[in-house]
């Protein structure tokens, strides 16, 4: 009979300095702030365009962030705000919107504000700064991963070149903020914190829902007897927020959350849009076919749940699950591992954009997000992903209206980046056995996987 042992080393030495691990990060969001302000400052004057090119969308959000500043939870899902996510949504943009109060500046829907908003000044670098979440925990990722600094490097300025459509282009920090947490959820619990990932995947879910579709890929790797405790656990901080809201608006708020409107005048539609359900004002409802990419999703956790435990799995979380320490005597998943929940993770959160009966380009940033880290130990798989990454990301931008002539193109480069990114075959044997940098002390040597005796 053969498996899997998980062998934690000896402790490591002291880690560098803050700043020196996550020097690419903090680069790529100064860039990415500077570059996005810049965009939408003096970006519309090569278009004889003389209004700054705001994210529209921000400013519903803002809005019901500062109604939530002001105690009126019954406002959160009425108009203008447009708000279909979870009240975390706006929840992270509460601090600059105090500050905004505290200027005497008027918040206000885009045509409200003028060609020259001065709130702009300050929401942009904000949103960006709170979305770069998503860039420190990929880099943390992939030092876990064994990733060396050149790798490292391509990688911040990938996803930092991906993210701009999230947030200068489009306005929406809270998928930034989610998909930041989720990925945390991960490293977390490939280190045998399963409280703490609960934890940070509860906080995602209230902030930005579309990480649902990630869970049944994360659940497979947290064991059965920890399942009743993760569930509890990550389902509070949605459950409270979502109470509340309802409680002060009960209508408003389950129309938001549960029939998801959106709007295929504005937005892109897709295949999808001949089948869902048509609401008022030519909107339609995004609700059931999030809810079919759940359904898929599930099938891709049971899957991927068939694939490791009939090789590496089964022991990994086995020892990940263990103990609950974090110190030198803690048990890690392995690097490839790590990789292969990266990457059925972005699998999964590539069915939302695979099932939506309208896009946005933006959608297309989770799993492009994920897929990056899977790929970020092997130059062979970093290159070709981040180069399709940039590709994607601006080629999405396009505004064709054909249902088929937009979303067809887009989800076939989906597709290819997630093959590109797919970690390729690894024998139980050679489990554990990744690349190790000597002389970088927060590298996952700690953990060796090596096969039993028959």
């Amino acid at each position: 009979m053969s498996g899997i042992q998980a062998v934690s080393a000896p402790a490591a030495g002291p880690r560098p300095p803050w700043l020196f691990r996550r020097l690419f990060p903090v680069l790529a969001t100064i860039g990415l702030i500077i570059a996005g302000m810049a965009g939408t400052i003096w970006g519309p004057r090569y278009y004889g365009k003389t209004a700054w090119a705001l994210p529209d969308d921000l400013w519903g959000t803002m809005i019901a962030a500062q109604r939530l500043l002001h105690l009126d939870l019954g406002g959160l899902y009425t108009s203008p705000t447009e708000l279909v996510s979870l009240p975390g949504a706006a929840i992270i943009l509460i601090p600059v919107v105090a500050i905004i109060d505290l200027a005497g500046l008027h918040l206000g829907l885009p045509q409200a504000h003028g060609a020259h908003p001065a709130t702009w000044l300050l929401a942009g670098p904000y949103e960006i700064a709170i979305s770069a979440v998503a860039l420190f925990a990929a880099d943390a990722i992939a030092e876990r991963l064994g990733a060396t600094r050149p790798k490292r490097f391509l990688l911040a300025a990938a996803s930092a070149t991906a993210l701009w459509s999230v947030t200068a282009r489009w306005g929406h920090p809270e998928d930034a903020v989610a998909t930041g947490l989720l990925i945390y959820a991960i490293l977390a619990l490939s280190g045998s914190r399963t409280s703490l990932a609960a934890w940070l995947a509860g906080a995602a879910v209230a902030v930005q829902p579309l990480v649902l579709l990630a869970f049944p890929v994360l659940l497979t790797a947290v064991g059965l007897r920890r399942l009743p405790g993760f569930f509890a656990r990550a389902a509070v901080p949605g459950v409270l927020l979502l109470l509340a809201a309802a409680a002060a608006n009960w209508t408003a708020t389950i129309h938001a959350v549960t029939s998801q409107p959106n709007s295929p005048r504005i937005d892109h539609p897709t295949p999808w849009i001949y089948l869902a359900p048509h609401l008022a004002g030519d909107e339609v409802a995004a609700g059931p076919g999030r809810i079919l990419a759940l359904v898929v999703a599930s099938g891709c956790g049971l899957v991927a749940s068939r694939r490791w435990r009939t090789g590496h799995l089964t022991a990994g979380t086995g020892a990940a699950g263990a103990t609950g320490a974090t110190g030198a005597g803690a048990t890690r998943w392995s690097p490839e591992l790590l990789t292969e929940l990266l990457w059925w993770t972005a699998v999964a959160l590539a069915l939302r954009s695979a099932f939506e009966p309208v896009m946005v380009a933006y959608y297309l940033w989770p799993p492009l997000a994920v897929a990056l880290i899977a790929a970020s130990s092997h130059w062979a798989r970093l290159i070709p992903t981040g180069c399709a990454v940039v590709v994607l990301t601006f080629f999405s931008q396009i505004q064709w209206r054909n249902p088929w002539a937009w979303w067809t193109p887009m989800i076939a480069i989906l597709a290819l980046t997630l093959l590109l990114a797919r970690p390729r075959g690894v024998s139980r044997g050679q489990v554990g056995q990744g690349q190790h940098e000597p002389h970088d002390p927060a590298h996952p040597a700690a953990v060796l996987m090596m096969p039993d005796s028959p």
